[in-house]
């Protein structure tokens, strides 16, 4: 499969383009970038070609893998479906839930897979415990906690979009692709208020009968940074492994995953349907911190 690049910033670098040009099963053709002079670096250091015009790169790829801010994310994602590309795409799949469904309607229309990098998912440990874990009844609550520092520290994650919309967009996708597998759809997102900085508190109702909690942040002291999920119920406690295999051979193995779902016209359960459905949670928290609703 042919596989194009969206993005030239800190994570189309470090995870993006390794995971591309280092994949047996994969022929990183090029790069793409807002700014030509980026994506020439780019595709420079990794041998391949870079394009002015990303409808070009769209008609010379079978899919394209997507490391830009949600909103440009969206309208691309949606145009290179339209394309007849595959799609990688990043968390969270868009800012809003209207831009989400276009993405969706595009894919679906155009019979292309989609894959969304919910770097939690595709890590061996977390991955396995997630599907340990689902299999598990009678869970009666749920702790999670996602702290960074890309605010209290000199992170080149720092970006507008992040400064814009916070940790809930930016983690938040994380712990609920940790938690919707295991405790069942949202019915309903109970409670959300702010903290510290840009620190969210969501409480949110499970199909399941769970409760959970989540605390997410992009400002926590770096002594405090980390990640965590925490289950208890009827078979006891259980808390989330670290995932400690890196980004690069986590995204690798999602490209595996829409190779697979390109294949058998299966979708993956980290298809752009559950992004839609992760940012409709999401939007739905954010009214309440908004005081919306």
């Amino acid at each position: 499969m042919r596989i194009g690049l969206l993005g030239t910033g800190p994570w189309a670098q470090m995870a993006h383009a390794p995971a591309l040009s280092g994949h047996e099963r994969l022929d990183f053709a090029g790069v793409w970038g807002r700014r030509p002079e980026a994506a020439k670096e780019l595709a420079e250091r990794h041998g391949v070609r870079a394009y002015d015009d990303v409808d070009e790169l769209f008609a010379d790829v079978d899919a394209v893998a997507v490391a830009l801010p949600p909103e440009v994310q969206a309208s691309l994602a949606a145009r290179a479906a339209r394309a007849g590309c595959h799609l990688l795409l990043d968390k969270p799949l868009a800012p809003t839930v209207e831009q989400a469904r276009s993405v969706v309607a595009a894919a679906e229309e155009a019979g292309v897979a989609s894959v969304v990098f919910f770097t939690t998912r595709f890590q061996l440990g977390p991955a396995a415990w997630i599907a340990e874990q689902a299999a598990v009844p009678g869970w009666f609550t749920a702790r999670a906690e996602w702290l960074g520092v890309v605010f209290t520290s000199e992170s080149p994650f720092a970006t507008p979009w992040r400064r814009e919309k916070g940790a809930l967009w930016d983690v938040g996708p994380h712990a609920l692709s940790v938690l919707l597998p295991v405790l069942g759809d949202v019915r309903r997102v109970t409670a959300a208020v702010y903290g510290p900085g840009d620190t969210a508190h969501v409480v949110l109702d499970h199909a399941g009968g769970a409760s959970s909690t989540l605390t997410l942040s992009l400002t926590a002291p770096p002594a405090a940074a980390g990640a965590g999920v925490e289950l208890r119920g009827e078979a006891g406690v259980a808390a989330l492994p670290d995932g400690s295999d890196g980004a690069v051979p986590a995204l690798a193995r999602a490209a595996d995953a829409l190779l697979d779902a390109a294949r058998t016209g299966r979708p993956h359960a980290c298809d752009a349907a559950f992004g839609l459905r992760v940012t409709e949670i999401l939007a739905a928290a954010q009214d309440l911190l908004d005081g919306r609703s």
